[in-house]
């Protein structure tokens, strides 16, 4: 009985100090929580907008010749940006873009986010210290080797965020450019492009790609982040729970164990 009494002690001081620890990361979740928002939706506004300045230009006919434009296959292989976590202990968070990514096993991937850095190697990228300068330097390089032909098709594996309590892992394609049917042939008549349409465009497209890359990076931080505190209330609510369970086991056997002592007292006075 005093060994089971030792074990539930032991016990409960192993769960509590998950609880402190669940509870600690909790909080820096939280306190990171609204800046990670805050640059998410900086992100989204920034691509709008470089979005919105090249609009004009997709859909003009003189830009169909642009190499960012090209809708046939060009022999070569799709290639994805892989956007995971810094960190572990966020629920499914990273599990979920791994998973997505068995879908494109010929790819070929660049990953961002120490956790994808180390599961298909190469110098680790931290997505928390991602900025413009190095979205900039990939997206050329990106653009280069679209435009070469390397790559079919460019992406983003990253993770979208719905809600605190939601976020979806999902591929977007950045290149090649698509233009809208509807909008074919449409100019904006204040508009003058010097030299030509075309080279404007091609001149254009790498800061959209920038734009793109630093906006599913800073959604995926946002929803690293959300996962994370959901993932260590879950896990403080679960660990509370084990706690006072066991407290409710250790303190019965605690009696029981008073209880057999007081008995066996008594029948030895008896005696």
């Amino acid at each position: 009985m005093g060994a089971d009494i030792k074990k539930l002690r032991n016990r409960i001081k192993s769960v509590d100090s998950t609880l402190h620890l669940t509870t600690a990361m909790g909080l820096v979740a939280s306190s990171k929580i609204r800046r990670a928002m805050e640059a998410m939706n900086r992100g989204r506004d920034y691509e709008a907008a470089v979005r919105g300045a090249i609009e004009p230009l997709i859909n003009s006919p003189e830009c169909r010749r642009s190499p960012y434009m090209r809708g046939e296959t060009g022999g070569g292989v799709d290639c994805l940006v892989v956007i995971a976590g810094d960190r572990g202990m966020a629920g499914g968070y990273n599990a979920n873009v791994f998973r997505l990514l068995r879908e494109y096993s010929e790819a070929n991937c660049i990953p961002v986010g120490k956790r994808a850095c180390d599961r298909l190697g190469g110098e680790v990228c931290y997505a928390e210290s991602f900025d413009y300068g190095k979205a900039l330097g990939l997206a050329i390089e990106l653009c280069r080797g679209f435009a070469e032909g390397r790559y079919d098709r460019v992406g983003v594996l990253g993770t979208h965020y719905h809600s605190m309590l939601s976020q979806e892992a999902q591929v977007r394609w950045i290149l090649p450019l698509c233009a809208d049917p509807s909008q074919t042939g449409t100019h904006v008549a204040s508009a003058i492009f010097e030299p030509d349409e075309q080279t404007v465009l091609d001149a254009a497209v790498p800061e959209y790609v920038a734009g793109v890359l630093l906006s599913a990076v800073r959604e995926s931080f946002a929803c690293e982040i959300a996962a994370r505190r959901t993932a260590m209330d879950s896990a403080g609510k679960n660990a509370q729970e084990m706690i006072d369970g066991l407290r409710l086991e250790y303190n019965r056997a605690r009696q029981s164990a008073i209880t057999q002592e007081i008995t066996e007292i008594v029948a030895g006075s008896g005696s």
